[in-house]
């Protein structure tokens, strides 16, 4: 399939004669494991080929035109002639198996909808929003960070630090207790995977929609700050639905599982380059900046995620999209576009400017990101600081990465210290 991966059926190119201007053929993009970082090589010779192509996924039906310059990224996502919506309507070839999207979720709603259903839970996003969970999340990370040295070495660290602090942080900014938890990460991590099949990751997210439902029910009338408070105190206001609720504190919950994966693959990178691990430890203010620099770096996906629908003629880098037709956009291949980033292969700490769309672009721009970036911050902290020689404890190629995984990153990181 890598051979070629971009085949054209003949169907394909009989639909495409006398219609205009020859359309590029339609690309064939399997569902790849790829180890560790490495960069997608049917991305990377889409890109080659053009800033806007044409795919096909292993799901879904026909093809979709897909987006990987830069400034044409951010020209689509900002841009109202393209709708999410109409994708509910739509089986848009994609990635996953399973396309189940939560009635009112707001990743498939265009504004002023969309923008209506973000302020609901905006407070808990603002800078004070955040600043309040600091203090919390950081005497979380510090009882697991005491519990992996107590124990000693080796660990593995995406199941004693990557994955349960991230999930405690997005459970207490969610208002989900302690509790409750396992079974958050237990629903996500199958809502996220395309290895346990359609029915499961159906039920699964039911049943995550089915608690948070009744709990936002229990909650009505009492307030807080947590996003479970402020949405039900948006239902009981009118300000949104009951269902719209449900939607959005499950994408709120699965999103902030996504720094499990992005801090193993930084932490990854960091154990198979000292360089980079003794530049962060000698220059602790120059962590946030290196951390940016990770993100642009790091592949957070499989493929890519949410497709829009062109609601008109649109005409993107010389080549015209019609009416109706679904556009990708690649923001995996925006933050390796040289124009933008010189040299963009190389991970370059003293990269300034870095205006890198790892968290998105426009109106879908990622709500959590600055939560996000906060608990990358506290984690690089602790271990540059807390575990000295830090080093994997097997050759980098046994370490395991997700299978059937929509969202890459480590299925575990054995690490050993002193």
């Amino acid at each position: 399939m890598l051979d070629d991966p971009t085949t054209t059926t003949e169907a394909e190119r009989e639909g495409a004669a006398g219609s205009g201007p020859a359309l590029p053929p339609v690309r064939h993009w399997p569902a790849l494991d790829l180890f560790g970082v490495d960069f997608d090589p049917v991305l990377a010779r889409l890109m080659e080929e053009g800033p806007v192509t044409r795919i096909k996924l292993p799901n879904g039906s026909g093809w979709a035109w897909l987006v990987t310059r830069y400034d044409d990224v951010r020209t689509v996502t900002n841009d109202p002639r393209f709708s999410r919506k109409l994708v509910v309507e739509n089986d848009v070839t994609r990635l996953a198996p399973h396309f189940i999207p939560v009635d009112g979720a707001v990743g498939f709603e265009d504004p002023p909808d969309h923008t209506r259903l973000r302020r609901s839970v905006a407070p808990a996003f603002t800078t004070r929003g955040v600043e309040r969970l600091r203090d919390r999340a950081q005497e979380m990370l510090d009882e697991l960070v005491e519990g992996v040295l107590r124990d000693g070495p080796p660990a593995d660290f995406t199941q004693r630090l990557l994955g349960p602090f991230p999930l405690a942080v997005v459970c207490e900014l969610m208002g989900v207790p302690a509790k409750d938890r396992p079974s958050m990460h237990e629903w996500t991590n199958l809502i996220l995977s395309s290895a346990q099949g359609v029915e499961r990751s159906q039920r699964a997210k039911e049943e995550m929609c089915a608690y948070f439902a009744e709990t936002m029910r229990r909650r009505r009338g009492t307030g807080g700050e947590d996003v479970i408070g402020l949405l039900s105190a948006a239902v009981e206001a009118g300000e949104i639905t009951e269902s719209e609720s449900v939607g959005l504190a499950l994408l709120v919950q699965i999103g902030g599982e996504a720094v499990t994966n992005n801090t193993g693959n930084m932490l990854f990178i960091l154990l198979n380059r000292p360089d980079l691990m003794d530049r962060l430890r000698a220059d602790r203010e120059g962590r946030p900046q290196a951390i940016e620099e990770l993100l642009r770096y790091i592949p957070h996906r499989s493929a890519v995620g949410l497709s829009r629908i062109a609601l008109e003629d649109v005409t993107v880098a010389g080549v015209r999209i019609r009416a109706g037709d679904a556009v990708y956009v690649s923001y995996l291949a925006a933050n390796r576009d040289p124009d933008v980033f010189p040299d963009p292969e190389r991970i370059d700490f003293d990269r300034a400017p870095n205006p890198h769309v790892a968290f998105g672009y426009g109106p879908h721009f990622c709500v959590g990101a600055m939560l996000a970036r906060l608990e990358s911050e506290l984690l690089v902290d602790a271990l540059a600081d807390r575990f000295p020689g830090l080093r994997l404890a097997v050759p980098a190629e046994e370490v395991r990465f997700r299978r059937g995984a929509l969202i890459r990153g480590p299925e575990s990181m054995p690490v050993t210290w002193g």
